[in-house]
């Protein structure tokens, strides 16, 4: 199955200038993602997706992400600078530590999501691909008179990606928030948002040098984007210009706390995020749906989501799991029943009846 271009992961990919081939597509079998495709330039599968699936489950194996953009700020005001641009608490993060991050506009809409590690005298971001093109030139804006250097890195590093949940000694290292590991949520946050998660997602990024991409991986198996999106998908996660659009805020697709911290100091956009957690609720909320594997045709990211005829929601990401067969992610309005069969159109092309598994409960 082919995964749809989705509207707002469009706007993802249309400011990619350049794809660079990845050297990981040399490897036996490997195939490349599918032209158009925000993860083109590396390996969508090696001939077997639903095998991949399966190593990475058994936590083994590594994924090649090297299309993420990859920027660095040095500096001694580096944390600090970027603790008051963004949502989340990383002042303080310790040499090894890692954050979910996000930049948001002044009315708590998501800009940026941010992949955050520091080492000491380095913190390291990866952003999906494309997205350095607008992250970089927002920081330089904001350096203002502080000792911080931003720099896009992204031609001399790569990232891959491993389904393990601690660092790699002596290389910058993301590590998922704990949040997607867990089925239960054990915090007064998440039991509010995501108090049960479909799957967990157990998921590091590790920063290499380009030179050494190979080496790093040799002996290894691999496996390709689209097993690394499913079990993204299965465990309910959001992917920036996925499951956003220009709309979105924090508490609808499930960042909060995994990228917001609600007892940190000012940042831009924190009135929203504010608001809605004391006041309201969100508009819209994440769902898994499980789609029809015996319709006649496969749903695309785009596709309308349709209750009672009407419109609801979109598609925001599809994907065919090893175990459960087609399944996608969609965010609809709050509105909409929990435990209603959902239609995925166009109506012209023949709908598909897709049931519901709730992500965000507010």
């Amino acid at each position: 199955m082919q995964p749809g271009k989705h509207p707002r992961a469009a706007r993802v990919a249309d400011v990619v200038t350049t794809v660079t081939a990845s050297p990981l597509l040399d490897l036996p079998g490997a195939c490349p993602a599918p032209e158009g495709s925000v993860d083109t330039g590396v390996p969508w599968h090696y001939g077997d997706p639903h095998g991949e699936q399966r190593l990475l489950l058994r936590g083994e194996g590594w994924v090649d992400l090297s299309h993420r953009g990859v920027v660095t700020i040095t500096g001694p005001d580096r944390l600090g600078w970027l603790h008051s641009l963004t949502t989340q608490h990383v002042e303080a993060l310790a040499p090894g530590d890692s954050a979910l991050d996000l930049i948001l506009s002044p009315h708590g809409h998501v800009e940026h999501e941010l992949h955050v590690v520091d080492d000491g005298t380095t913190t390291w971001i990866t952003v999906e691909p494309g997205a350095v093109d607008t992250l970089v030139p927002y920081l330089e804006k904001m350096r203002f008179l502080l000792r911080v250097e931003v720099a896009d890195v992204s031609d001399a590093f790569a990232v891959v990606g491993e389904p393990v949940a601690a660092p790699v000694d002596g290389r910058p290292t993301y590590v998922a928030p704990r949040q997607f590991a867990a089925l239960e949520a054990d915090d007064a946050a998440s039991q509010k948002y995501v108090p049960v998660r479909p799957d967990v997602l157990v998921a590091r990024e590790v920063i290499v040098p380009r030179a050494e991409l190979l080496d790093y991986v040799a002996g290894r198996p691999g496996a390709g984007t689209w097993a690394w999106e499913a079990l993204r998908v299965a465990a309910g996660v959001p992917r920036m210009g996925f499951e956003t659009d220009h709309r979105t805020i924090p508490q609808e697709v499930g960042w909060v706390p995994s990228a917001v911290h609600l007892d940190k100091g000012c940042y831009r956009g924190q009135e929203t995020v504010a608001r809605v957690h004391n006041l309201g609720r969100p508009p819209r909320r994440l769902v898994l749906l499980h789609l029809d594997g015996s319709a006649a045709r496969t749903p695309a990211t785009g596709d309308p989501v349709l209750h009672d005829g009407r419109e609801v929601g979109a598609l925001t990401s599809v994907a065919l799991h090893a175990e459960l067969g087609p399944i996608a992610l969609a965010v609809v309005k709050r509105s909409v029943p929990v435990g209603v069969v959902l239609l995925i159109g166009p109506q012209d092309a023949g709908v598909v009846a897709a049931a519901q598994e709730i992500v965000v409960t507010a």
